[in-house]
């Protein structure tokens, strides 16, 4: 037996005793009990589980197609290449820089060789066609500041049912990229917002499409007039009325989540014809190919308002994936938005990608630092093992870590619970560190997707990648922790859905010596095979499985078949959720 025992086993091992010998008792042949149904083990239902997420910024991924950039768009305002100035020698970009649909569909071989069954993108609507001349300057460590910026990133939303320009190709429009995400057996994420449109007012002068808001035929429904939120009269002038006129609020006085981000037009969601304009936007796009959605922002609009969108969304396409982005480091916080009645839909983890970042980043913190972000049982979430878990995006510096570090973070993110999502890059260390205005969200590449397959990142993530792609029981199954400890952890997947059971023992070294792993708890006898090294162990009653870890390795050990060890039943009884 390992030397550190999770808690929780040493009050279901007693159970188990006492299982073992009830187990014991003689029943003659002709009076036993037909076989009850076996016992069902599982993290999650949810059929998105089975996939992790490549997350990129099209306009920074590849550009596959120059006649699209452009490059002449907004005159004196242009809003192509515009770089900033260096930030410790690497300079950010506020322009478009021609990142397309043809660079994604280009590349998918590449992102599904690396055992990706998901593409999250940025926004696709329609945005302002020149610079943004309102708000602050960008700066190396400044946030929600946007002048001179260009809407690259999708999320300043002008009319949301038109696809942006820089995106598509001839025969590559939102539907073509959907058929060729799904011709490569994979799921299409959207990235929506719903809480806000386009920056709206603290311009010298009024500028196009800033502030406005477009039905589908074209009609103007909405402008802010680049008037400040206050002054805006939304029950005397119609245009008015889609937007708060609470303005930015400072946390010092009251919350931020009840008023605008930066210069955005923040809307109103106490408004119905809000909530009616994105749900149809919304739904056009789901009728284009969207599989799921990643909702922006989803704590700065009230709870009723996602539980009116998401039940719109879910009354044409039941079953529909949603998880939200609640920048907030506090699992009860972000936890609400799972529940019903605030929209039921799952969140980006948080808390672990703060966990995460101090035990694979500069700090090096030991896996005992992961364990109160899992929230196994009895946690805040509907359901933990929904969640979206990652260690960076585009709103916050990258990872700051060494190969090892990076390759240490996969190793995990693959194997232990919720939804895997990796940032565009990551796989070769892209940019590590870098905030936002200081190279996050640089560009990729064609040349840097090309040459990815030669480094160690890379390679590692793969590895483990495709391990979670053929291994149901780290897809959706329970997990189980024997130890959580330093530089080392050990813990079980374990399924047990109808004719799908199987259980998974992960081994996790990220020190820099190898480790010897000797498992006891809970084992059970059979024949079980190494997912990455391909070894096999035949562990009889009572054994012991003895493996060595490289450094900075994993070995994930597979059994296939029904759960039968007294121990693991008894702690799996004692974990898993109630229907």
């Amino acid at each position: 037996m390992t030397t550190d025992t999770h808690p929780l086993l040493r009050t279901v091992l007693a159970a188990a005793l006492a299982s073992t010998l009830a187990a014991c008792v003689h029943v003659p042949a002709d009076d036993a009990p037909d076989a009850p149904p076996a016992a069902r083990y599982i993290g999650t239902d949810e059929p998105f589980a089975a996939n992790a997420v490549y997350f990129v910024v099209t306009d920074r991924f590849v550009n596959g197609d120059a006649s699209n950039d452009q490059r002449d768009q907004g005159g004196a305002l242009n809003t192509f290449d515009r770089p900033l100035a260096h930030c410790d020698g690497v300079a950010g970009n506020i322009g478009y820089l021609g990142g397309d649909f043809r660079g994604i569909a280009d590349n998918l071989d590449y992102i599904r060789g690396m055992g990706f069954g998901a593409l999250w993108i940025t926004p696709v609507v329609d945005n302002p066609d020149e610079a943004f001349t309102g708000g602050s300057e960008p700066g190396c460590g400044t946030i929600l500041s946007d002048r001179g910026k260009t809407g690259y990133h999708g999320y300043w939303g002008v009319n949301f049912f038109e696809l942006d320009e820089h995106l598509p190709s001839d025969g590559l429009d939102f539907r073509g990229l959907a058929d060729a995400v799904h011709a490569h057996d994979m799921k299409l994420v959207l990235d929506i917002v719903g809480n806000h449109g386009s920056p709206a007012y603290s311009m010298p002068a009024d500028q196009p499409l800033f502030g406005e808001v477009y039905e589908r035929d074209g009609t103007l429904i909405a402008d802010h007039q680049n008037l400040p939120p206050t002054q805006l009269d939304p029950g005397g002038n119609p245009l008015h009325a889609f937007f708060n006129d609470t303005g930015p609020v400072d946390g010092a006085t009251g919350s931020i989540f009840d008023g605008n981000l930066a210069q955005l037009g923040d809307f109103d969601a106490a408004n119905p014809a809000v909530l009616d304009y994105l749900s149809r936007a919304y739904l056009h796009w789901i009728d284009q190919g969207a599989d799921a959605f990643r909702i922006d922002t989803i704590a700065w609009m009230p709870h009723t308002f996602w539980d009116g969108f998401t039940r719109r969304v879910r009354a044409e396409h039941p079953g529909f994936f949603m998880f939200g982005e609640a920048f907030d480091y506090d699992a009860a916080k972000i936890a609400t938005h799972t529940l019903p009645g605030h929209g039921e839909v799952s969140v980006l983890d948080f808390p672990m990608k703060q966990a995460m970042d101090e035990v694979f980043g500069r700090k090096r913190l030991g896996f005992e630092r992961l364990a109160p972000a899992l929230h196994l049982v009895d946690g805040p979430y509907a359901n933990p093992y929904e969640l979206a878990t990652f260690y960076d995006n585009h709103d916050m510096a990258r990872m700051d870590a060494t190969d090892e570090g990076f390759i240490d973070a996969h190793n995990w993110l693959f194997t232990a619970r919720g939804i895997p999502v990796v940032y565009y890059g990551s796989e070769t260390g892209f940019m590590r560190g870098r905030a936002e205005h200081a190279g996050n969200r640089n560009y990729f590449g064609q040349q840097r997707v090309d040459a990815a397959a030669d480094h160690p990142i890379h390679h590692a993530l793969t590895r483990i990648a495709n391990v979670r792609r053929t291994t149901p029981a780290l897809q959706r199954g329970v997990q189980l922790n024997v130890e959580l400890a330093g530089d080392r952890a050990a813990f079980y997947r374990v399924l047990q859905d109808g004719d799908t059971a199987q259980v998974a023992l992960v081994l996790l070294n990220k020190g820099d010596a190898p480790a010897t792993f000797a498992i006891d708890t809970m084992l059970q006898t059979g024949m079980w095979r190494a997912a990455l090294s391909g070894d096999t162990r035949q562990v009889a009653a009572g054994g012991t499985l003895s493996a060595t870890v490289p450094a900075h390795g994993a070995e994930v050990w597979v059994l296939d078949g029904p759960v039968t060890q007294p121990a693991m039943v008894a702690a799996l009884q004692a974990v898993t959720r109630r229907e």
